[in-house]
């Protein structure tokens, strides 16, 4: 920080009146003597910083297996994170990769992951090719120079000129000139200039690239939150586990298939339901499998919607079924939700079915597994017969208050201040890290920032968590905490 950009003064009020005011006015004053970057000042403000997140467009490469799309995704990020193998069909390790050419930044996207299929290949492609189609702001097209446009390929275009979406056309494994003469007759598609290049030695990517950000948009549509609109719930949770009954249940219709089978369901559904008498919008998602690269075919684009649906969320009610033990694939969603910082409530399906060994067994896999997230409501409930859905309302309310909860800035450092006073950080080194100063920079999750004057041990972060728990509420939403160390301005001379 320099003399020109003097610290901002407190929000609150002009002239401290209370005594976390005068607190605040202290230690505010206290970072004149530190380096702070423009993003601390900003934080520093005291201003909700507009929610919004970095959009960057969308391109997905499609094609039919084994014509080189993971080998050119590799080569596009200039790294080897897509599995290649030479056989079709072979499952992907991710789906989503950042790239950037020419100065843009944009989000790559593999259509890979299915296993081929002899009987219903066509259709597998079409599924897989569609759903990437559908998500993609402009579609790069990787078509076999070597073998031809085959019957396949001639499908997939047909999605492509249906969807119109800007399309760029690739003829790979194209390594010298004999290769371009097969790749001119890819005109014969309608899709425009074939660009001929090899994936595996790099040529000619650089004009494929150039052609795909000339198509790209420049600037997205930018998405205007409502702030009266119903709030979003996500129901979330690994196939089977009562979903879509649960909101049939609350929607008091059947509004979406039940079916015994695992996975019935695909597509998120919005649904507008009213619960309490008051509108709320319902997305029940396609159960999330065990890991996306382990999914196929139309199950590995349910596991990105499922993503998507929890991102679009406020909040995120997690079913978990009561007979069965808690499972990895139950905390990896749990994890998914947090890292999406949405608000959450956990929901024991099925719990009318146990008996009370079986409720004192799962109490304890609970109090073990779950530790970690003890502030996270539970209710326990069966969707198939409406047992205590009437106690999700409240609960609802709760987490959705706690996510949206804002503290003062003053009530926070008294706060902090009484807590170090009590509980000092340990001396690492022969030092003591001093916390100057903290902020609530933003909510939907509330996310603070402390400044200090060293590193605070991650068991120390984790205890300012859960003292303001306790302090505050915070009940059924994550909390982000981020610790800056910052130093003083050397003396001038």
């Amino acid at each position: 920080m320099t003399d020109e950009q003097p610290l901002p003064a407190p929000h609150e009020s002009d002239a401290p009146e209370t005594l976390d005011e005068i607190r605040e006015a202290a230690l505010r004053a206290g970072l004149e003597e530190y380096d702070l970057t423009p993003e601390d000042l900003a934080d520093l403000t005291g201003e909700p910083l507009p929610e919004t997140e970095e959009a960057l467009p969308v391109l997905a490469i499609v094609g039919r297996p084994n014509v080189g799309k993971s080998t050119l995704v590799n080569r596009i990020i200039g790294k080897r994170l897509a599995v290649v193998e030479d056989k079709p069909g072979v499952t992907r390790d991710r789906v989503a990769y950042r790239a950037e050419w020419a100065g843009r930044d944009f989000t790559l996207l593999d259509t890979g992951g299915w296993e081929k299929n002899v009987t219903g290949i066509d259709l597998s492609v079409a599924q897989a090719a569609e759903a990437a189609i559908e998500m993609a702001d402009a579609v790069l097209f990787v078509v076999d120079a070597m073998v031809g446009a085959t019957a396949t390929d001639e499908q997939v275009v047909r999605l492509l000129r249906k969807a119109e979406k800007p399309v760029v056309l690739a003829a790979n494994k194209v390594d010298g000139p004999q290769g371009e003469l097969e790749a001119a007759a890819l005109w014969n598609l309608g899709l425009g200039e074939p660009y001929p290049v090899s994936a595996l030695h790099g040529r000619g990517t650089g004009d494929l690239l150039d052609a795909a950000m000339a198509i790209l948009p420049t600037e997205l549509e930018q998405v205007q939150i409502d702030e009266h609109a119903p709030r979003r719930i996500a129901l979330v949770g690994r196939p089977n586990v009562g979903k879509s009954s649960l909101l049939n249940k609350l929607a008091g219709t059947e509004r979406v298939v039940v079916n015994e089978l695992a996975g019935t369901t695909r597509d998120p559904v919005d649904e507008q339901v009213e619960i309490g008498g008051r509108p709320w919008t319902l997305v029940d998602t396609a159960g999330i499998r065990r890991r996306v690269h382990m999914t196929k075919g139309a199950d590995f684009y349910a596991s990105l919607r499922t993503q998507t649906a929890i991102e679009r969320a406020e909040i995120a009610l997690v079913l978990l079924d009561s007979s069965t033990p808690l499972t990895d694939q139950d905390l990896r969603v749990v994890q998914q939700v947090v890292d999406a910082g949405r608000a959450m409530i956990f929901v024991f399906n099925k719990w009318d079915l146990m008996d009370e060994d079986q409720r004192f067994l799962l109490e304890r896999s609970i109090e073990k597994d779950m530790v970690q997230h003890s502030w996270v409501p539970r209710i326990n409930l069966s969707a198939k017969t409406g047992w205590h859905t009437n106690r999700l309302l409240p609960a609802i309310d709760l987490a959705l208050s706690s996510w949206d909860l804002r503290v003062s800035t003053g009530k926070l450092n008294s706060f902090l201040g009484e807590l170090v006073a009590e509980h000092p950080h340990p001396v690492r080194g022969g030092k003591q890290p001093k916390i100057l100063f903290a902020t609530q920079a933003s909510t939907r999750p509330p996310r603070f920032v402390i400044f200090a004057s060293g590193f605070l041990d991650p068991q120390y972060r984790r205890f300012i968590e859960r003292r303001l728990r306790e302090n505050f509420g915070f009940e059924g939403t994550p909390i982000q905490i981020s610790v800056r160390v910052r130093e003083k301005r050397g003396k001038r001379k």
